[in-house]
């Protein structure tokens, strides 16, 4: 019913807690996968759930999370304000504090997606890709199967835009980001776990980045084999092994890709639709910018010669002399 991964996590750290914290409740904050996850377990758990969320968060997910019996509070304007709030209730009313990847319980609970991939395995694996936010999945996955199948490579993937642990692996320490792109928001994290890092420094083979073109053309590729829509993170692994395994000219190897969620975003899916084929490279998006004058769209077609262009986007600009024209070609 969760669609995501974080529910093993969320479950395993909670089914480990005393009663009398159980009697006095958990907290969380989370923009989504997380607080399905943390809100499921309760019920299970017969305890009750305060989930912290951003102002930002759209209904739909808020109100699957209320569905499920938690208590919703939406506060602030980015997920870092909504922790910070979280954690000041945590203080005063006695909860405990579920986090969504930096604890060693929730590590363990994600590890056990490797574990039944080990125990599904059918001949040798050359790597497993896992998407890469806080850490916590990859962590788990690491820490397992690197015990039990040395050989298998653990590659990591990260939207090129969100990319903390490329860089802390690089830098050999944490590395907070400034920016980070929102579109995969099950990865948009600006620093990984102190929890996380050090098990990716012992486990984690590489990164791969990828582009937000390229997560869409994974989705659009998994919706038309299974009929399955991922997330953008849900599908940022997958992008990862076709970029990996082309770069590499891998043939006849075997490798696993996670599709770790599935909470898509219905606003999302409109963008989606507009980027696989950029993302393929079959066509491509042109911007420029053209004089509001008559015969502008004919001089641009003269200037790029013979190519077919199927779609252009005029972005109007009452105060500027030109006008934005996205050219799909």
């Amino acid at each position: 019913a969760a669609f995501s991964f974080k529910l093993r996590g969320a479950y395993n750290m909670m089914a480990k807690l005393s009663q009398e914290q159980l009697n006095n409740g958990v907290i969380c904050s989370s923009a989504g996968n997380h607080a399905q996850g943390v809100a499921l377990s309760a019920q299970r758990l017969g305890c009750h759930a305060v989930i912290v969320m951003p102002v930002t968060t759209p209904e739909n997910k808020w109100r699957s999370v209320e569905k499920l019996g938690a208590t919703v509070v939406l506060k602030g304007d980015s997920y870092d304000e909504a922790q910070s709030y979280a954690k000041l209730l945590c203080e005063e009313e006695g909860l405990t504090f579920i986090p969504p990847f930096d604890h060693p319980d929730i590590i363990a609970g994600q590890g056990t997606v490797g574990m039944e991939i080990v125990r599904q395995l059918q001949g040798p694996l050359h790597a497993i890709f896992v998407p890469v936010g806080g850490g916590g999945l990859i962590a788990g996955i690491a820490a397992y199967v690197k015990r039990v199948c040395p050989e298998v490579k653990i590659i990591g993937v990260e939207p090129s835009d969100a990319n903390a642990m490329a860089l802390s692996l690089f830098h050999g320490q944490r590395v907070m980001l400034e920016h980070i792109g929102g579109f995969a928001d099950g990865v948009a994290v600006k620093v990984v776990g102190k929890e996380t890092f050090p098990l990716c420094q012992d486990f984690v083979d590489g990164i791969v980045l990828v582009s937000q073109d390229a997560i869409c053309a994974s989705i659009k590729d998994m919706f038309e084999e299974n009929r399955n829509i991922l997330e953008p993170s849900g599908a940022l692994a997958l992008a990862g092994a076709e970029a990996y395994c082309k770069y590499y000219g891998l043939k006849g190897e075997t490798v696993v890709a996670i599709s770790s969620g599935a909470n898509m975003n219905f606003d999302t899916l409109r963008l989606v639709t507009e980027l696989p084929d950029v993302g393929r490279k079959p066509e491509a998006v042109l911007p420029t910018f053209s004089p509001k004058e008559q015969g502008s769209f004919k001089e641009f077609a003269e200037l790029v010669s013979r190519m077919n262009i199927t779609e252009f986007k005029h972005i109007y600009d009452s105060h500027g002399k030109e006008a934005l024209v996205l050219h799909r070609t």
